[in-house]
């Protein structure tokens, strides 16, 4: 754009130069002729309004124009949203501090994720470091890692940064935070030891819970609080920080923590009475009570449009699904809520407690299996698919197990594979994706004629793929370049199999993958 202003100058006689050929004087505010005209004296609305045509990077890079474009470069409406995506290291602290000094006090939306670098790589198992873990274990202490405790320290120290600089900001209508660290908090004890070494007397946490608490409590236009995995940040207290006119209003909220010690659950049915207007909800499947179906369903509460549901080993290891809802609470919100879509995620659930928590009134669109070491049976998914016909749209299968040498296979000692069944009687089916399990050539065959075009997408990783002895004996046919022919005929597109798992579209870790599809599920009422 400044090139064709630059082009447009020279193209066009000189304003001076034509107002003396006409015997008339400069106007008011024009530069006469042979003054030069930079970019520093366009006035600053001017700026801004170009500025606002461009993308982040594009107007980063402009403003090194000059001093009075740099000054116009954080003028509030330019950044009415701010989407950061921070790898946990002491590198991001710098620019983490002049980007949230900048806008942090005017952004109305803040989306921020706390990422750390594939786990710290060759981090060790369960958390230890191979020479701080001889020498700690030598002198009989728990071995703990440096790297880790690193990690941790910055991990704070970011934390507070973006809290601090949005603790009085009365304009934030949205505020979504993810933690995408998840190997701490998959070892309670262990994280409690690094946060023990990191924080001995607990005053960084409990200044990050201040700092939470005073944005919710100073809040004036909240309509969106999204916060996962975050580390201790929400306590069971937190939500009474909200007043009663903003809680009344708020449309989503999303609270997700497998820290938080024993049976405590982060929000209850009583606090859940304020957010009478609630829209969309997530939280873990053992905080979702049959009372606060109970609640939900109450005919003073807005219809509910989107709920997604976390359910981890980790919660049912110390929490209860006795309290869970029945199939009559199903039933009573959706009278209340008609178009209610319901999204679950199950981390190495065992199947009989997928079995009890399947209840048929739930409106099931899209369920997502993740595990390392429980698999998901044929039972489970035939019911899936007998229930949630009407509703079903997507299905995720996915079994990252260690040992390569054979996948569990669902059509064992069946008749007909249950995965075939599903995209039999799921009329509305758009995405599938397996990993981990057995799928045999000629059932991805009859998947893709059963959907056709329907089904949007379709990933299968290449070892999931399995064929029967009888076409891999036939000498005159490829088995897979058959097996990619018939796929892309039934779906009326190029098809073929996944040769990494890593390329699977819905391949992340399952919290972080959970909580973008929740982000994304929400936005789509």
């Amino acid at each position: 754009m400044l090139l064709f202003l630059s082009q447009e100058a020279e193209a066009r006689p000189r304003p001076g130069a034509a107002a003396a050929a006409a015997g008339l004087g400069p106007a008011p505010g024009m530069a006469v002729c042979g003054e030069a005209v930079g970019a520093g004296s366009l006035p600053s609305e001017l700026v801004v309004h170009i500025f606002s045509f461009l993308a982040g990077p594009d107007r980063l890079r402009a403003s090194a124009a000059c001093s009075h474009w740099r000054e116009c470069l954080f003028y509030p409406a330019l950044w009415p949203r701010l989407r950061l995506s921070l790898r946990v290291s002491p590198a991001e602290r710098p620019r983490l501090d002049f980007l949230m000094r900048k806008c942090g006090w005017f952004v109305r939306e803040l989306r921020v994720q706390f990422a750390a670098d594939n786990y710290l790589g060759g981090g060790g198992g369960g958390g230890v470091c191979e020479g701080a873990g001889a020498a700690a274990a030598a002198e009989g202490e728990t071995p703990l890692c440096p790297r880790w405790l690193d990690l941790l320290r910055t991990y704070l120290e970011l934390v507070l940064c973006v809290l601090s600089s949005v603790r009085n900001n009365r304009n934030l209508q949205k505020l979504s935070l993810f933690g995408d660290i998840s190997i701490l908090q998959q070892h309670g004890s262990i994280s409690n030891t690094y946060l023990g070494k990191v924080d001995p007397d607990g005053k960084k946490i409990k200044q990050i819970q201040q700092l939470f608490e005073e944005i919710l409590a100073n809040s004036r236009q909240l309509k969106w609080l999204s916060c996962g995995f975050m580390l201790q940040i929400v306590t069971p207290t937190s939500l009474s920080s909200l007043s009663n006119p903003i809680a009344n209003t708020m449309e989503h909220l999303s609270l997700l923590d497998n820290h938080i010690p024993g049976n405590t659950t982060l929000i209850t049915a009583v606090e859940l009475e304020r957010f009478v207007n609630l829209r969309s909800l997530a939280l873990d499947f053992c905080d979702f009570t049959a009372e606060m179906a109970r609640v939900l369903a109450d005919s003073n509460h807005v219809p509910l449009h989107r709920l997604s549901l976390l359910v981890h080993k980790i919660s049912i290891m110390h929490k209860s699904l006795e309290n869970m809802p029945e199939d009559e609470n199903w039933k009573a919100l959706t009278r209340n809520s008609t178009n209610l879509r319901v999204y679950i995620m199950a981390f190495d659930i065992k199947s009989d407690d997928m079995l009890r928590i399947l209840k048929p009134s739930i409106p099931l669109e899209r369920i997502h299996f993740d595990s390392y070491i429980t698999c998901v049976s044929g039972a489970v998914v035939d019911l899936i698919s007998r229930q949630y016909d009407k509703f079903l749209t997507h299905f995720i299968l996915m079994n990252d197990v260690i040992d390569m040498s054979g996948f569990p296979d669902l059509s064992d000692n069946r008749n007909e594979d249950p995965l075939v069944l599903l995209a039999w009687r799921c009329t509305r089916l758009s995405l599938l994706a397996v990993h981990g399990y057995t799928v045999w050539a000629h059932n991805l065959i009859a998947i893709a004629r059963l959907r056709g075009s329907d089904l949007k997408v379709l990933e299968v990783t290449e070892e999931s793929i399995d064929f029967d002895q009888g076409e891999l004996a036939d000498q005159d046919v490829d088995p897979v370049h058959n097996l990619i022919e018939q796929v892309s005929l039934g779906l009326g597109r190029p098809w073929h199999a996944v040769m990494d798992i890593e390329l699977l579209s819905v391949f992340t870790e399952p919290t972080h993958h959970f909580y973008r599809e929740m982000q994304s599920f929400s936005e789509g009422i």
